[in-house]
């Protein structure tokens, strides 16, 4: 059995998922896959920056302070896509990725979220943009 095939039936596997191919983990690593959501954000459906869209299973354990991120249109890259750029290789070394990700990760990216919504403006918004490009390039 691969590596991580136990895993395979969980939203959240970090980067031992034995669904992605050799090709797909280096679209992912440079962030390629995100690619196709440009049209999104040239439909009007999306925005280049603001807080990142995430599964229902996941909306449904937010507080309502929390549903705030959920009032703006959803953006390609967010301040917790810079800090968390590496956030399959944070689960992937989790014996148990989908708590990590529940306990951890999502709060946080929640708290940078709703941070960001606060002081959101075209200045933020350039900002990290520039900084979500040297995250991927580093």
């Amino acid at each position: 059995m691969k590596p991580g095939a136990d895993r395979a039936g969980l939203l959240t596997v970090g980067d031992r998922d034995p669904r992605v191919t050799r090709v797909g983990r280096w679209l992912r690593h440079y962030k390629l896959d995100e690619l196709p959501q440009l049209f999104n954000v040239v439909a009007g459906q999306m925005s280049l920056v603001g807080p990142r869209p995430e599964v229902r299973r996941y909306v449904d354990l937010y507080s309502p302070d929390q549903m705030k991120v959920l009032s703006v249109r959803p953006g390609i890259t967010d301040p917790a896509s810079i800090e968390f750029i590496d956030e399959n290789a944070l689960l992937g070394a989790s014996d148990n990725p989908e708590q990590t990700y529940i306990v951890q990760v999502m709060p946080r990216k929640l708290e940078l979220n709703l941070k960001y919504l606060q002081t959101a403006n075209w200045i933020a918004d350039l900002t990290v943009l520039l900084k979500t490009v040297k995250a991927i390039f580093r």
